[in-house]
């Protein structure tokens, strides 16, 4: 299940700098493009929650 173009493009993370989120179809998961937090997406639904957040490996956000 893919997220909407349309909604893609309006989506930004939750953290104060409200950047930019990449989408990786396979992993299911939208990648902040400043901080590098990544979000997974559940039943077609981003659960953009900062404590459900990973941080990227070998990096503190």
């Amino acid at each position: 299940m893919s997220v909407d173009p349309a909604l893609l493009s309006i989506l930004r993370c939750p953290d104060e700098h409200h950047a930019e989120l990449t989408l990786d179809e396979e992993a299911q998961t939208l990648t902040c493009t400043q901080c590098g937090r990544i979000y997974e997406i559940r039943d077609g639904i981003p659960v953009l929650l900062l404590d459900e957040a990973r941080l990227p490996e070998g990096g503190a956000a």
